[in-house]
């Protein structure tokens, strides 16, 4: 019944200096307070309450309004504490927060609740909140920052996938495909009870698009030919890892299609940007490769500093801010917990975390440079539940 804490209007809070607070750490990043509320204080809720009862309350013999108070405990007492009690709990949790200065991010679990009448109500509260990252080492490490050598095989690789980027693809007629060649197939899966419906896909072989089995089996077929096979198919009903099974099949290959590259000279650089020569195609492709090759040198700097900072300063990470970042991640909906998102959880949940951290280590450091993050930054930010 506590577990939502809203003030209700037209009562006054509770002084901070007449409650009684302890605060516990079971957790790094979780907090339990320990409450007490004057018994005065209760006394003077539970009349404010029953003052507003009485004031729409109707019972045989009375007018409104005019209920006797001990007709009013005989019939409503119990309601009356409970209002009472749910009141001032979340009075007191309020005003406990902002006297110990702690910012939730979690709701308040209200627990041990403890109350007799005339006698002080007392209750705790526990919550997690965002921790307090104390990075006493940002500095002393040492990392080795490598920056890949870009060679003539790492142009002619880009060279080549411009040139299948600008393939003429030519059908095929009496010939059956090889690797490279794109296609068209109809499968129908066989061995069920009835026949299934025929799907189509087109793939490119060679490229992994299509099982091993299922690509040998289309380059036995020509255009317009179809045949039934055994394939051997990854086992997805079994647990264990890389576990195959053997299905029928029937394959109709619909059409076929081989490229043709262009011709590697200087009509193709001009075909392909503002380039009048291949030579000077080449240069380009080299310069960006070594352009990206620095950038992926400084990231892994940046990384690899980023993780020697987490190692030399360890903090815990809330469960709860853990469990927002995969279900943002997933797309779980809010309060849809099942079995099979409980498995997804424990897989994605150390990385999760790592990612946490390091997001959190960003945003301390910082704080402690006087750094100020961009719009889109922040953004990136809350959308992973990681700021608020």
């Amino acid at each position: 019944p506590f577990s939502t804490l809203f003030r209700r209007p037209g009562v006054m809070a509770l002084q901070g200096s007449d409650l009684k607070i302890a605060v516990a750490e079971p957790r790094s990043w979780a907090r339990r307070l320990t409450i007490t509320v004057p018994a005065e204080h209760v006394q003077q809720e539970r009349r404010e309450v029953a003052r507003r009862l009485a004031q729409r309350v109707r019972l045989p013999g009375f007018r409104q309004g005019k209920v006797p108070p001990h007709v009013l405990e005989k019939r409503f007492g119990p309601a009356i504490d409970q209002e009472a009690i749910e009141h001032l709990i979340g009075e007191a949790y309020r005003e406990a927060l902002q006297r110990e200065n702690l910012q939730p991010i979690t709701q308040g679990e209200v627990e041990n609740l403890s109350y007799e009448p005339g006698s002080d109500l007392t209750f705790d509260v526990e919550f997690e909140i965002r921790p307090e990252i104390e990075l006493t080492r940002l500095g002393g490490f040492t990392v080795e920052r490598k920056v890949a050598e870009v060679t003539e095989e790492d142009v002619d690789r880009v060279v080549q996938r411009l040139r299948e980027q600008n393939a003429v693809w030519h059908p095929l007629e009496d010939e059956a495909p090889v690797v490279g060649d794109r296609v068209v197939v109809e499968i129908t899966p066989l061995g069920g009870e009835g026949e299934s419906a025929p799907r189509t896909y087109e793939v490119v072989l060679g490229e992994g698009q299509a099982v091993e089995s299922v690509e040998e089996a289309i380059r036995t077929l020509k255009p317009g030919e179809e045949n039934e096979f055994t394939l051997l198919l990854p086992d997805t009903e079994s647990e264990e890892e890389g576990a195959m099974r053997e299905d029928r099949a029937r394959i109709r290959l619909v059409e076929a299609q081989r490229p043709e590259l262009p011709e590697l000279d200087d009509d193709f650089a001009k075909s392909v940007g503002d380039f009048d020569r291949l030579d000077v195609l080449r240069s380009r492709i080299r310069e960006d490769l070594e352009k990206e090759a620095e950038s992926e040198a400084e990231r892994e700097v940046r990384g690899k500093l980023l993780e020697e900072i987490i190692q030399a300063n360890p903090f815990d990470v809330p469960e709860s801010l853990i469990r927002q970042y995969v279900d943002r991640i997933v797309q779980t909906p809010r309060g849809e917990q099942t079995e099979k998102s409980a498995e997804i959880y424990e897989v994605m949940r150390p990385a999760a975390e790592q990612a946490l951290r390091r997001m959190m280590v960003i945003e301390r450091v910082a704080e402690l440079q006087g750094l100020h993050r961009s719009e889109e930054h922040t953004s990136e930010l809350q959308s992973q539940g990681t700021i608020s």
